[in-house]
């Protein structure tokens, strides 16, 4: 009988708890004699021999999983082909290579499946592992699956857990929109994730506005629609000309007392890790060397930028990433996990290696992807039909 190891990865989004729900639902189909085991805390449970098996009663109930965020067996951010920062932060030892050692592992537990759930980082490290295992003649089935509320895994079309991220964003802002009758010249900005892709942040702004809709106003009580409204969408894929948007927006605050701005993190990002290197200072990064853009608060930057020129009264940053990425998978995106979930075990238990997503190579069908295809940092189109009616509507050129 196989003997199946699940870790999940990276920060955390409205999909892992269901994808493991998932798997489990059709290895109880498929292959209720396998054993099924949990890596604790990602490649860190992996490295250091922690892992949980999924007792006969919690397979049995499987579906809970679907009704939960987060995910029960934890995550990490951990490369495993970064020697320095394993051995610095205690998972190897000096002088081991983390693959071999996570190779071991896998060897000693008696894994013939291994699934990790996560962005760009994880699978590029299951690839890693992979390649490492197949150079050692050992025989291991690897099969992802794409999770990231960025949306921007190359080459899938659409990650688990962004739809939700974007609903739940969203509905985050309704709430905090509300703070524009606090005072007058109110100008509020919404930090959504996204470090080099916009998607998130369009399709939060695209996902609020269609809640809008279905909103009465009472433009006499001066509750009108242009108050509620976004009035600004800044993302990594679009240049942003402060003088241009800061005599539109002024206009816009003359206009509605309030300014409603959607900030994607990494929108800026250049322009602020130079301002900080130029005065002398250490940009804050990642084992994977990624700018940390909770030190670095982009969104006080761009209040800086904006606070004086728009002549605010008051300035409020409010961020719905944690809030987003913890909420359990809406409809949209339950649909999509289970899906890739059931095709993910069926591939594994055929001994097919690679990531089960809607690939863009192949019209966007969901199938099994070359892990060594995977990569990160895909860029939003910012020419979709969508995007460019949102930012027409909102009068951002």
């Amino acid at each position: 009988m196989p003997r199946v190891g699940i870790l999940t990865s990276g920060g955390i989004a409205p999909c892992l708890s269901a994808s493991i729900g998932g798997l489990i639902e059709k290895y109880n189909e498929l292959s209720p004699e396998s054993e099924i085991i949990g890596y604790q805390h990602g490649y860190r449970g992996l490295l250091l021999g922690k892992s949980i098996e999924f007792s006969k009663k919690a397979r049995q109930n499987f579906s809970k999983l679907y009704n939960f965020g987060g995910t029960p067996i934890g995550n990490s951010r951990v490369k495993l082909t970064n020697v320095e920062d394993c051995v610095k932060k205690g998972y190897v030892s000096e002088g081991q290579d983390p693959l071999e050692v996570a190779a071991n592992q896998l060897e000693k537990d008696k894994i013939d499946i291994l699934h990790t759930i996560g962005g760009d980082d994880t699978n590029t490290m299951a690839a890693a592992l992979a390649k490492h295992l197949e150079v050692a003649g050992k025989k291991l089935t690897v099969v992802g699956l794409p999770k990231t509320v960025d949306n921007d895994v190359i080459p899938v079309k659409q990650t688990l857990g962004a739809w939700t991220a974007a609903e739940q964003g969203a509905r985050f802002f309704q709430n905090i929109v509300n703070e524009n009758t606090t005072s007058r010249r109110q100008l509020i900005i919404h930090e959504v994730m996204g470090r080099h892709c916009g998607w998130l942040t369009a399709g939060t702004a695209y996902e609020y506005r269609k809640s809008l809709e279905n909103m009465t106003f009472l433009p006499e009580l001066n509750m009108s629609k242009e108050r509620w409204d976004v009035h600004a969408v800044y993302i990594p894929e679009i240049d942003i000309d402060f003088q241009k948007e800061s005599q539109r927006l002024r206009k816009c605050m003359d206009e509605n007392d309030c300014v409603n701005i959607f900030l994607s993190e990494g929108a800026g990002m250049d322009t602020i890790v130079r301002e900080i290197e130029s005065q002398g200072q250490e940009v804050p990064r990642d084992a994977f060397g990624h700018v940390r853009l909770d030190d670095i608060n982009p969104g006080q930057w761009f209040a800086k930028q904006f606070a004086e020129a728009l002549d605010a009264d008051k300035t409020l940053i409010q961020k719905s990433g944690y809030f987003a990425r913890s909420a359990k998978p809406g409809e949209r995106d339950l649909d999509l996990i289970k899906k890739s979930a059931f095709m993910a075990a069926e591939l594994a238990l055929n001994g097919e290696s690679g990531l089960v997503g809607l690939d863009e190579n192949n019209d966007g069908k969901l199938g099994l992807i070359n892990l060594q295809q995977i990569k990160g940092g895909k860029e939003f189109d910012v020419n979709q039909s969508w995007f460019q009616e949102l930012l027409s509507e909102i009068g951002q050129k």
